[in-house]
């Protein structure tokens, strides 16, 4: 009965997966990972009632999962699924029916008597009975593995049910003129202008003006803006700038503003060598 229902509930995430969020798919998606795995490989390598007390199947359920699905995690990365959301619920899912059927069979190998068949009312009389033989230390060592236990069972609860803060940037980089990050203009003969494609994209969640300023050692050289872009937008265009002094390692600056802010948001840096006209 145990199997059944630990198929049935993993067979009932599927669709909450897909089509739902909420405390259910978080509680059910927590056992699915953390015990279920384990629990039918010690079902499967323990089948007779004898083998393990109530309080060692318990733990080495959880311990097991810890084990089990990490390795699965690492032998998903290098298949062409990858890992992600669908490929690890899929393999646990087959995973835990493989199990749960080889502890099916092993069990009906053995005699009813024989055989382990959880009972929970039992359980928990033969549970509170070792309980209270044991010692102070022991009570003690037991108390903290299940607060240990649900503890971490708690935070990953949190972690997994509060929203992900929204990474607010922008992206701002230096293209060459075939719109790759090559072909970046390294010698200038002077008088002559160095061209580039500059591009931004908005990834602020809210609509931005943006302004970009060209300098060449320190001297303003230029300016590109206003530049408006709703979150999402992306904006490219050929830009050029045009040293005055001659000489190596001219540093020519891109300092991106975003809104009124005087401080530059991002700055980018071209070393340009401006050679003397013949």
């Amino acid at each position: 009965m145990d199997l059944v229902i630990i198929i049935a509930l993993s067979l009932l995430l599927v669709p909450l997966v897909v089509l739902a969020t909420g405390p259910l798919r978080i509680v059910l998606g927590l056992l699915f990972v953390l015990f279920f795995p384990g629990y039918t490989v010690v079902a499967a390598l323990f089948p007779h009632k004898g083998n393990l007390s109530g309080i060692e199947r318990l733990a080495l359920s959880f311990g097991l999962s810890i084990a089990v699905v990490p390795l699965m995690g690492l032998v998903l990365n290098y298949t062409p699924w990858g890992i992600g959301l669908y490929p690890i619920l899929i393999s646990l899912l087959l995973f835990i029916a493989v199990m749960a059927a080889i502890a099916w069979y092993r069990r009906h190998r053995l005699s009813p008597e024989e055989r382990f068949q959880p009972q929970l009312g039992i359980h928990l009389k033969l549970l509170s009975r070792s309980w209270a033989c044991q010692g102070r230390w022991d009570r003690l060592l037991g108390l903290l593995v299940v607060m240990a236990i649900m503890g971490a069972l708690g935070a990953l609860t949190c972690v997994i049910a509060s929203p992900k803060a929204e990474e607010k940037f922008t992206e701002f980089y230096i293209l060459g003129l075939e719109g790759k990050a090559e072909g970046y203009p390294r010698k200038i003969i002077l008088g002559e202008e160095g061209r580039v494609i500059l591009g931004l994209v908005n990834r602020e969640h809210e609509t931005t003006i943006y302004k970009v300023e060209i300098t060449i050692d320190g001297e303003r050289a230029g300016e590109i803006g206003p530049i408006t872009l709703d979150h999402g937008g992306k904006w490219e265009q050929e830009v050029s700038f045009a040293p005055t002094r001659a000489g190596p390692d001219r540093e020519v600056e891109f300092l991106l503003f975003k809104g009124a802010s005087p401080e530059p948001y991002q700055a980018l840096r071209l070393q340009v060598d401006v050679l003397e006209g013949i």
